[in-house]
Parts: structure tokens; C-alpha cells; sequence
């Protein structure tokens, strides 16, 4: 069920919605936009938090442009309160050479300006990497001509160098028919001004064990190292899990559809490693140790020790959830939150909780109001600095075109250093919410010089005797801790 597959669904929107969803107590959703082809339709991706406090995402249809049947798709940003703006529509220039359906998430580098990924055409028609600053100014860096790879359905990650890095579902050095023939993918780095090196090609390995079709994007871990997973390929032809050193190196960790009727789950999503140092993530399908199944949450160790913490479908008329299309996210209790395309007790996308020992908790079941007001299969989610989630859904909504939704279950607020690690002196970005009047800003204890830029932002540099640990900022209205460990590197 790759994002072909899934854009296809969004686009049919075939299933109505009866049964009402019974919320839990002490959470708040929200749904703050509705999409209507003008400024965007079908969100398939995950929104970033930006230093202005603001929240961007992309469409993969509607927009300005008249090219593409449901729009070429948009970049967009949306406050907290709901108020959405249109920064870019796609295919706004001749023949697409600015490319057309991102359905990936944006990051915001350290200089500040976005950067992101396009599905198809550029000058080439494979898809292309971009950038684009706050203001909506789009640069094309890079079109793919399917040597170099084809068809980005993953977003970038900022490397510790500056560098980003990325994958490609196809193109590259290796055909197979494993991979329809249109080469079998890519991991990539491009420097900001768009020199892009292939790392490594997929399928390089006999039967294609070292996996085919990386539809994800990377995590660099604490080691250094390259986290990802492949769609398809591997050992059982249920996807992998690998490590790549910086180098291109790259070792397979584990192969799914290890276990009797794939009960381990196939086709693996994004990883996320965790505060424990293990990494997490959803796959798509599999689970249910018959072959088919709805899909998993697992826990895998940097050596590729797997464990499955929860099989979707383990509930009757899977009011649990089914088909996890995104990956998790790690919030500030600890625990891990996600989402379901189907499923739930209408049939059209969950949010859950699941603990790290694989409890899990339906937070909210789409399509509780007749047409499916709040969205349907919603996509990923995201933490802001209030301690709320934010997601979007690939449908449903006012206008059938899909939605940005908030949903609060109690958690605080806290600050997020924009890069969490770097050496003695570097600066860095910390974004919070409500920082106005800041007096103190530690690295593990070591207090650091600062400016306030803005509620949403702190500048400051990593201080001389720091060492790895929590970020902490000290407010009028209290302390606020990193989720996350900053790494002081040597």
C-alpha cells in the first residue's frame, strides 16, 4: 500500500460515516481547517512546528495550478488557531520544472528556510528537492532523472554536517522486477545548494536482501549512523530495517516476515529512536500471523533485535485501527502516539497512545459527525511546544478535501532545541511556547548566554562545560525541560 495506492484511496472517498466516536475524558479535538481544493486537497503528510511558532505541511493535490486533475498540490502554513495561508501551488512554472504532488513533510533547516520533496515531474518527471523560505520564494536544488532516483515520497532529515539526506521509492543503478523495473531506489545526500551524491543503491545484494522501495524517511542516531526502512525486499520480501554509516555502508538489521504468516508485520514505516536509545516505528501491514493483518507497532534494538508490541486488528470489527501509514512519535509522557488510516469504530482512521510495553489506547475515532466533518485516514502526527498534537487527514473534512486537527489530552508544555546536538559553541535554536521574559537557559546545568527573539524563540550557544543531557528554560510561568537529550559532540 505505497502512497500511489493510498492517494488513489483518498481520491475515491467512497466510504460514509454512521456511528459516533465516544471521545475519552480530559482530551480536547478539534478540527482548525478544512481543505477546498483552492488552497490545497489531501494532505499525506505531517505538519513541522517552526520557529515562528507556526505550523507547514504540504497538499499533494489542489492549489492554484490547472495541470493536474486534483491540483498539482501546495505548501501551506497554519497557525495554531487555524488560520491557514497558501505559500506555494505547484506546477506554477513551465512543463512542472518546480515538480508537482509533495506528499512528504517539510523541515526547517538551521538557516531557517524549508526544505522538502516532490513525488513527480521537475525537469525530468522523477520528482525533485526543493527549497523554499518562510515567505513562500520556492528553489528547485535537485530533479531526479531516475539514475540519481524517481519518485520521493519520503522527506528530508538535516544530517549533524548540514547536509540533508533522503530516500528514493525508485530509480537508481538496480532494476529487478521486484521493483517493477523502474530501479529499486536510493538513500541520497544534497548539500543546501543542491550538489547531490547517491549513498546507496537498493537491491545491490543477490534477491534483493538488502531491500527494495525505501518509502520512509531516515533517522540519524546518536552513533551517527542512518536508521531506515524499505518497503519491499528483503530476506522474506516483507521489507527491512538497515543501518547506513555516513560513508554509504549499509547492513541490513532484520528482514520482516521473519516470523510464521509474517506475525512480525510487513512493509515498515519511518523509525523514530527513542530516549531508551531503541528505535520504534509502524508497519503497514502483517501482523495478524495469517499472512495478512493490519499492520504493527514494534520496537527494534541498534543491533536489529525486533519485538512486536502491538498487532492492529487485536480488537473486534478492528475498532483498534487497521493499516498504520506513518510513523510514531515519541511526546513529552513518554509514551508513543500515532495514527491508523482505517479502522476504528467507524472504519476511517484512529489516533492512538501505546506505551513502551505495547498498552495502546484509542484516543480518537475519525468521522464522528455525519460526512465526516473532523477528516478521514489521518496521516502522522506532531507535538508543538504547547504540548498538543497536531495531524492532518488525507480526506473527509467540510469538503471531502481533507483537514488540519488538534487534539490536547493534558500533556504540558516544553522547549525543543531546532537540532539536538552539536559541539561547544555552536548556536542553536530553541523553540517553545510563552518564552517571553526568560531568565536562564541550561545545557545539563551549565547555564548559557541567550537572547529572546520571540515567544516562540530562543537563540543561544552551546556553552563551554556543557555535557549531554536536558535542555532547560527557566519562564514567569515556570521550567521548562527538552524532550529530548541535547548530544554535546566532541
Amino acid at each position: 500500500m505505497d502512497k500511489r495506492y493510498w492517494m488513489k484511496r483518498v481520491f475515491g472517498l467512497l466510504l460514509l460515516c454512521a456511528t459516533a466516536a465516544i471521545p475519552l475524558p480530559a482530551q480536547t479535538f478539534e478540527t482548525l481547517h478544512s481543505f477546498d481544493k483552492t488552497d490545497g486537497a489531501f494532505p499525506l503528510a505531517g505538519l513541522v512546528q517552526a520557529t515562528n511558532g507556526n505550523l507547514y505541511g504540504t497538499t499533494a493535490g489542489g492549489g492554484s495550478s490547472s495541470t493536474c486533475s486534483f491540483g498539482c498540490g501546495t505548501i501551506f502554513k497554519i497557525t495554531p488557531g487555524g488560520t491557514v495561508t497558501t505559500l506555494y501551488s505547484f506546477c506554477s512554472v513551465s512543463s512542472c520544472a518546480d515538480g508537482r504532488n509533495p506528499v512528504a513533510p517539510l523541515v526547517q533547516a538551521t538557516d531557517g528556510n524549508f526544505y522538502g520533496t516532490t513525488e513527480f515531474e521537475g525537469a525530468n518527471d522523477n520528482g525533485t528537492v526543493f527549497k523554499i523560505t518562510s515567505s513562500g520564494t520556492l528553489t528547485t536544488l535537485h530533479s531526479f532523472d531516475s539514475t540519481d532516483g524517481s519518485q520521493i515520497v519520503a522527506g528530508l532529515i538535516q544530517g549533524t554536517d548540514g547536509n540533508f539526506y533522503g530516500t528514493t521509492e525508485f530509480g537508481g543503478a538496480n532494476n529487478s522486477n521486484a521493483c517493477s523495473n523502474l530501479g529499486c531506489g536510493t538513500v541520497f545526500k544534497i548539500t543546501r545548494g543542491g550538489k547531490l551524491t547517491t549513498l546507496y543503491n537498493f537491491c545491490s545484494q543477490s534477491g534483493c536482501a538488502d531491500g527494495t522501495e525505501p518509502m520512509a524517511g531516515l533517522v540519524q542516531a546518536t552513533d551517527g549512523n542512518f536508521y531506515g526502512t524499505t518497503g519491499n525486499g528483503g530476506a522474506n520480501s516483507g521489507g527491512t530495517v538497515f543501518k547506513l554509516a555516513p560513508t554509504g555502508a549499509l547492513v541490513t538489521l532484520y528482514s520482516f516476515c521473519s516470523q510464521s504468516g509474517c506475525a512480525d508485520g510487513g512493509a515498515p514505516e519511518g523509525l523514530i529512536q527513542a530516549t531508551d536509545g531503541n528505535f520504534y516505528g509502524t508497519a503497514r501491514g502483517g501482523g495478524n500471523g495469517t499472512g495478512d493483518g493490519a499492520g504493527t507497532v514494534f520496537q527494534i534494538t541498534p543491533s536489529g533485535a525486533l519485538t512486536t508490541l502491538y498487532r492492529f486488528c487485536s480488537q473486534i470489527n478492528c475498532d483498534d485501527g487497521q493499516f498504520p501509514v506513518a510513523g510514531l512519535i515519541q511526546a513529552t509522557d513518554g509514551n508513543f502516539y500515532g495514527a491508523t488510516s482505517l479502522g476504528g469504530t467507524t472504519g476511517v482512521g484512529t489516533v492512538f497512545k501505546v506505551t513502551i510495553g505495547g498498552t495502546l489506547t484509542t484516543l480518537h475515532s475519525f468521522c464522528p459527525q455525519r460526512g465526516c466533518t473532523d477528516g478521514r485516514s489521518p496521516v502522522a502526527l506532531v507535538q508543538d511546544t504547547g504540548g498538543n498534537f497536531y495531524g492532518t487527514t488525507g480526506g473527509g473534512g467540510a469538503n471531502g478535501d481533507g483537514t488540519v486537527f488538534s487534539l490536547s489530552v493534558g500533556l504540558g508544555p516544553f522547549v525543543k532545541p531546532q537540532t539536538t546536538s552539536g559541539k561547544v559553541g555552536a548556536s542553536v535554536k530553541i523553540l517553545g511556547t510563552n518564552l517571553t521574559g526568560a531568565t536562564s537557559v541550561t545545557f545539563n546545568g551549565t547555564a548559557a548566554t541567550f537572547t529572546v527573539v520571540s515567544p516562540s524563540l530562543i537563540t543561544t550557544t552551546v556553552p563551554t562545560g556543557a555535557t549531554t543531557g536536558t535542555v532547560q528554560v527557566v519562564t514567569p510561568s515556570g521550567t521548562l525541560s527538552s524532550n529530548v537529550p541535547f548530544r554535546v559532540l566532541p
